[in-house]
């Protein structure tokens, strides 16, 4: 059995034996009734996958991961809600041609910023000075991520993610609904899972990689940086906790779109999310103790359930503070917006 990893899908599909030998492995190693569902599973996704797919990677997707202890009879009724996510993700990341959401991808279509938006540089830039951004606009996130390498040598995996932000002027008919602003976020990084434990939370997920992220703007409009970052997820039962520190990698001063940008954004990002029944809390924190409580912000999230719809939920989101969008990253905004999300932290 010590070569059953690199067995392809192809091969077991024209083969009788090989199953019966991994199910006998599966036995060995997990134990009978663990084995029947690891089994199922892996049947399941057979016929789904690739034929370059090994049985090492089907199984990775429906085992318990290494180091993870079976829960308790205490804890069987709270299923540690990143974990659930990651064991989602596995079961999906060996499908061909999958997509995968990445950060909440929502639609807030009543968005409305109590400090008013600033229509000075927009001025410039168009030479229209009689140009005026409404505080009222429809704003919406996509983000997606595609697994580049999974289980590589045996200990991590690799990805690549998309985050698209736009502030879209939708209900400004007079300047011909535009957008104001876009952020860009393209990010690659590399993931593993080591299951440590701390103080009762669980280490579920660390992550090590580089982003740029940009308004595709020019002129006085543009906007853009790049960082080397890490994130460490821990949870705990329904409650769970991302710590993203990053390091800005240095521009020239001519090149410098916007320069001092940590002074605002500062060097990490830290988010709590709950769930429970459906309805996922979050709180991100970013800048506040570092600037002492004079150029951060914060972000409040709560999404739940619209009656037994299972495909949209309900979202009302609040930012305070800076750093809303790359072009307001100086500028303070306080904004509550109202519409749904289709997927979420959790």
């Amino acid at each position: 059995m010590k070569n059953t990893p690199w067995i392809t899908v192809e091969t077991v599909r024209r083969s009788r034996v090989l199953p019966l030998l991994a199910a006998a492995g599966l036995a060995a190693v997990c134990g009978t009734a663990k084995a029947d569902e690891v089994q199922e599973c892996m049947a399941e996704l057979l016929t789904q996958v690739s034929d370059s797919t090994t049985v090492g990677q089907l199984r990775a997707a429906c085992i318990q991961e290494p180091g993870e202890e079976p829960a308790s009879p205490g804890e069987a009724s709270l299923e540690a809600a990143v974990q659930e996510r990651l064991k989602k993700e596995r079961a999906n990341v060996l499908r061909p041609f999958t997509l995968m959401a990445h950060k909440p991808n929502y639609l807030l279509p009543a968005a409305y910023n109590f400090r008013t938006y600033d229509s000075q540089l927009y001025q410039q830039e168009s030479g229209d000075p009689s140009l005026h951004l409404r505080d009222f606009e429809f704003q919406f996130q996509i983000s997606l991520k595609v697994p580049l390498g999974i289980n590589v040598f045996n200990r991590f995996d690799v990805y690549a993610g998309y985050t698209n932000r736009s502030f879209w002027q939708m209900y400004n008919r007079r300047f011909s609904s535009p957008f104001r602003e876009s952020n860009h976020e393209p990010e690659a990084w590399l993931q593993f899972t080591p299951g440590w434990k701390l103080f009762g939370f669980r280490n579920t997920a660390n992550a090590i990689g580089i982003v740029h992220q940009s308004n595709g703007r020019g002129g006085v409009l543009s906007r853009s940086w790049n960082r080397v970052f890490a994130n460490v997820v821990l949870e705990r039962g329904h409650f769970a906790v991302y710590f993203k520190p990053w390091l800005r990698l240095p521009e020239g001063a001519r090149s410098d779109d916007n320069p001092g940008i940590t002074d605002y954004l500062g060097h990490y990002e830290l988010r709590t999310v709950f769930e429970r029944r459906g309805h996922v809390l979050s709180l991100m924190s970013r800048n506040n103790v570092e600037s002492g409580f004079k150029r951060g912000a914060v972000e409040l999230g709560w999404s739940f359930p619209l009656w037994n719809y299972r495909y949209l939920k309900g979202y009302i989101q609040y930012f305070g503070g800076y750093g809303e969008s790359l072009i307001d990253y100086n500028r303070k905004v306080s904004r509550l917006g109202l519409g749904v999300t289709l997927t979420d932290w959790l």
